[in-house]
């Protein structure tokens, strides 16, 4: 993988630092000829003029101004000739050489008294020239001119040389293109690999992994957010198997306490059957049948009432409800399960304290939290009392049981959880579901409920709901 990036991390380099320096160099070699060739004729032009003008003004003796004015441009590597209205040479003395002849349309140009300017000719000569042709004028009449012509094969020397060190460019440029493509490719490959490998663990179910994130480029904060991932990642696999485990839990739980009640009930139902059952005895079996049967209504209906919540199926009938009253109730009905731990129950609340809720929810989580109560508490007592605040009606129900570790406070709300499994041997409030239920109605009543424990000083469960 790491060869196939290089490679391709190499041939992009390359290719966009030759194509730049290609174009840059032809825009460049073409800027240097132009600026070269423009200043030559330039150049040409000024002394072709300065010569023009010195003619005019030594009209009767040119001869020896001319030589000096040869005698320079030669040093200077330029050549010119004078010609008169007919084209013919009048200096220097020479025949007129038919490579240097202007054309018609060049003389046309010139009787008009045009200068004719060429930057770079190569068929007229058997050498590349920049030639300037200038007129002199009187009126509109051409009486003659000057021709300056000068090699440039210097200049495009200098112009080759300077596109051999373009080329020397390039090849430097490419070299580095192709160490740094390596160093990059390589640093890029080992985090790469480092991702690869963190999500072949992660697949296997391994979520320590660690991507290292410690550089700011997209890499970095990409590895950021996959480290964060794998956090979220590892919580989610930790809380399934947490709930999982609970679940299991729960269903062995739950089918020990069926098969409980289901064995007695078969049992008494088929002993009243074959009377083997004395008839003194037939009035006790049937209460129990009754009892045990109700026990698996009442673990039946707390799944059903948990799925409906969940599920937003459920529907609260909102009233006014008598808090004292509400306490006799919940009292008379879990008053045989107290006396048989030696448990008291008191109630306390003034006659003008009411609760807006739903009647039969609000019982169901008033009877949930008692009988957890009273399955926590042996030889003491459970009380609930209900006073007003100034934004909502809060109930109190406090015993002075055996209290939960703080480390296990949190936990009492969720669905499968059960304080302590081994004291949880009563047929009330064992499978662990009755307390995430009282959560969920509450949050339905838009009230709030938290609880106060410590090992062996009681606990008390605190509801607020607010005023209608």
């Amino acid at each position: 993988m790491r060869n196939k990036y290089f490679l391709k991390l190499l041939s992009s380099h390359v290719l966009i630092l030759i194509l730049a320096f290609l174009l840059m160099g032809l825009i460049f070699s073409q800027f240097v000829r132009s600026y070269i060739f423009e200043n030559k004729v330039e150049e040409l032009n000024e002394y072709g003029q300065q010569i023009l003008e010195d003619v005019s003004i030594h009209e009767e003796s040119p001869q020896t101004f001319l030589n000096k004015y040869s005698k320079l441009l030669e040093a200077r590597n330029i050549q010119y000739i004078l010609f008169d209205s007919n084209a013919d040479i009048i200096y220097p003395n020479v025949s007129m050489d038919p490579s240097i002849r202007l054309s018609q349309k060049e003389w046309d140009k010139l009787s008009k008294g045009e200068s004719v300017t060429i930057l770079h000719d190569i068929k007229r000569f058997d050498q590349e020239v920049s030639l300037v042709a200038l007129p002199s004028m009187e009126g509109e009449n051409i009486t003659g001119g000057i021709l300056l012509l000068s090699p440039i094969s210097t200049s495009l020397k200098m112009i080759g040389q300077l596109n051999q060190y373009l080329l020397y460019t390039i090849a430097i440029a490419a070299t580095a293109a192709i160490f740094l493509s390596l160093i990059f490719s390589r640093n890029l490959s080992t985090r790469v690999r480092a991702f690869r490998k963190a999500t072949s663990m992660i697949s296997s179910g391994d979520y320590n992994v660690h991507v290292p994130d410690d550089s700011k480029d997209d890499l970095g904060y990409l590895a950021r957010d996959f480290n964060e991932m794998v956090v979220q990642l590892k919580k989610s696999h930790e809380e399934i198997e947490r709930l999982e485990n609970r679940r299991q839990k729960f269903l062995a739980d739950v089918s020990h306490e069926l098969r409980t009640p289901l064995t007695t009930i078969s049992g008494l139902a088929e002993g009243i059957k074959n009377q083997l059952i004395p008839e003194g005895e037939v009035d006790k079996g049937m209460n129990l049948i009754d009892r045990e049967a109700k026990r698996l209504i009442r673990l039946v209906n707390e799944n059903l009432d948990y799925e409906k919540i969940r599920s937003n199926q459920l529907e609260l009938h909102m009233i006014d409800i008598q808090a004292i009253e509400v306490f006799e109730v919940v009292s008379e009905q879990l008053l045989m399960q107290a006396d048989e731990k030696n448990n008291q129950i008191y109630i306390e609340a003034a006659d003008d304290i009411f609760i807006h809720a739903d009647y039969d929810r609000l019982v169901q989580i008033l009877i949930n939290i008692v009988k957890n109560s009273i399955q926590f508490t042996e030889n003491g007592w459970i009380s609930m009392r209900a006073f007003e605040n100034e934004h909502d009606i809060c109930i109190e129900i406090e015993d002075n049981g055996m209290g939960i570790d703080p480390k296990e406070v949190d936990w009492i709300w969720e669905r499968f959880y059960k304080a302590d499994s081994s004291r949880t041997n009563s047929y009330f409030g064992e499978f662990g579901i009755g307390l995430s239920i009282v959560k969920q109605l509450v949050s339905l009543h838009n009230g709030k409920i938290d609880v106060q424990s410590e090992p062996n000083n009681g606990t008390i469960f605190r509801l607020f709901f607010p005023k209608k």
